[in-house]
């Protein structure tokens, strides 16, 4: 979580955890080489408060620019347009708990018109890379106190962060990122008081494997035509 709107906050472990997991995820899909990767991971652990840790991943996709190697109008994980991740129904599930413990919600699920969730002295874990929706607009409403909440997105989704937090923050790297036609929009609301609750937009591990098999035959493409040439 680096949220610029708390610049002046000490950033915890598990912010900088975050951040690192960015600059990994950068780094397979070729967005950033060995040495920048090496040079912002040493930036990451030497940061001390939100406003340091903010410019290290503002140029990359999980900081809110959409990735142009996605196809924006399918569903990464099993290629439907995105109305046919649009269910109706209850949900699986409307809440979760950790208190001094972890909750996690990941995978094939339905996330219901509305989520409500609570971490004290704990964190938990939203992924909703594959799953369904029962409604075109949901909203989770996360409640972190001396703990945090981590709500993993995938490209195409519409974020917009509307919580309020003392002494802590929510993450407002994705909010305003135009969605998708059709895709599903995201609303997360709630309270942070000496916690926090992050965003971040992810691919699937299927789809960041697919976008390292398409750029190795891309490089071998590129090898071929030069040695034709030559």
């Amino acid at each position: 979580m680096t949220d610029d709107a708390v610049p002046d906050l000490r950033a915890s472990d598990a912010d900088r955890e975050r951040v690192a997991d960015i600059l990994r995820d950068a780094l397979a899909e070729g967005r950033l080489d060995m040495a920048e990767f090496e040079e912002r991971l040493d930036a990451t652990y030497r940061a001390r408060t939100y406003g340091e840790l903010a410019p290290i991943t503002r140029d990359l996709p999980a900081a809110g620019v959409t990735a142009p190697v996605v196809s924006l109008s399918k569903d990464p994980a099993n290629g439907s347009d995105w109305s046919g991740r649009i269910v109706g129904g209850e949900g699986s599930s409307t809440w979760a708990v950790a208190v001094m413990a972890g909750f996690q919600r990941k995978g094939h699920w339905t996330v219901p018109r509305r989520f409500t969730c609570f971490a004290f002295c704990g964190g938990g874990e939203l992924d909703l890379r594959e799953a369904n929706f029962t409604e075109r607009e949901v909203e989770i409403n996360a409640i972190a106190i001396m703990g945090g909440v981590d709500v993993i997105v995938p490209p195409g989704v519409e974020v917009v962060v509307r919580g309020i937090g003392i002494m802590g923050g929510f993450d407002h790297r994705e909010d305003g990122v135009p969605g998708e036609p059709g895709a599903p929009r995201v609303v997360i609301t709630g309270f942070a008081l000496w916690g926090g609750v992050g965003v971040q937009r992810k691919l699937t591990r299927a789809e960041k494997q697919r976008v390292r098999e398409e750029r190795r035959r891309e490089k071998l493409e590129r090898r071929e035509s030069r040695r034709e040439l030559g």
